[in-house]
């Protein structure tokens, strides 16, 4: 784990919220199980495989030589779940970390989804300044989870941003999180299933900018290999004519052309514009199998 000590101790502190160490996206075999990201005040380690005390020990060591007071959570993940763990001092009661300007709420000690997604930051800040380049856009963003697109969306000057999600409990965090930057108006926020809301959606459009960042495998919710093509098909008709969607996909085996396949055969009129980069944090030597986000645009 010498690669993950070596992190800690370069790292550039900031006060936003951040990825430290990537180790998935490394060669080396003896830190690929490991990941760090620091949520201040809280650091977050992730495992994926079980680990000593010893190097427990080496972590705590070098985490309290950044920080101090030391707050760290750690996460062991394998194929029947995951554990967490507070290793160290404590957890704020309404956790709330930046990013660019904006606060979300994260929630490390809860399952394995903490709130805000770190790999999605290239693509909030291309959200953020293509909406500031075009003011008062509508907006759709699809499968929200906590709504940072929205809350991102509308800082820039967008006029409308509808957040759809199935799970009630996540837009609740949304809503929260609108607050927190003091949105009170511009968002709403529908906990419908996407494939039985086809037509309310296409009612309230057509919108400049359609986000769908799904799960990549949730079951009853979105497998991408069966449910992507089902949205790509119906995404002309919720676009302006002009208007641009971020497709998003995180399934490190689905390389980039399963999603441009599928937007040529479903979509053939919306054209790719660019995949975006993901944050310097989350570099990878194998990038068909990192996050994959693509700009395409609609003709008009």
């Amino acid at each position: 784990m010498q690669d993950l000590l070596n992190a800690i101790a370069c790292v550039a502190m900031t006060t936003d919220a951040q990825r430290v160490f990537h180790g998935r996206g490394r060669a080396d075999t003896g830190s690929q199980h490991w990941a760090l990201d620091h949520f201040p005040p809280v650091w977050l380690s992730t495992s994926f495989q079980p680990v000593a005390e010893a190097e427990f020990a080496l972590l705590r060591q070098a985490l309290a030589a950044c920080t101090e007071p030391l707050n760290w959570v750690h996460q062991t993940r394998g194929t029947d779940g995951s554990d967490t763990r507070l290793m160290a001092g404590v957890v704020p009661d309404e956790h709330a970390v930046a990013e660019d300007g904006a606060r979300f709420l994260v929630h490390l000690l809860r399952g394995q989804n903490h709130g805000l997604f770190l790999d999605m930051a290239e693509g909030r800040r291309w959200v953020r300044q293509h909406v500031q380049a075009r003011p008062g856009l509508k907006v759709l963003n699809l499968f929200a989870y906590t709504c940072a697109f929205s809350v991102v969306a509308l800082q820039a000057g967008a006029a409308q941003v509808l957040n759809l999600d199935m799970s009630a409990g996540a837009l609740a965090i949304g809503r929260s999180n609108h607050r927190l930057n003091g949105l009170a108006s511009g968002a709403s926020f529908l906990a419908h299933d996407l494939f039985h809301s086809w037509g309310k959606l296409q009612r309230a459009g057509p919108y400049g900018l359609v986000i769908v960042d799904p799960p990549s495998h949730q079951k009853g919710s979105f497998v991408a290999t069966k449910d992507y093509a089902r949205v790509l098909r119906r995404l002309p008709a919720l676009l302006a004519p002009g208007g641009h969607a971020l497709l998003c996909l995180n399934a490190p085996e689905l390389a980039p052309a399963f999603l441009l396949d599928l937007l040529q055969a479903e979509a053939p009129s919306l054209l790719p514009a660019q995949r975006l980069p993901n944050p310097p944090g989350f570099a990878d030597l194998a990038p068909d199998r990192a996050l994959k986000v693509f700009v395409v645009a609609a003709p008009g």
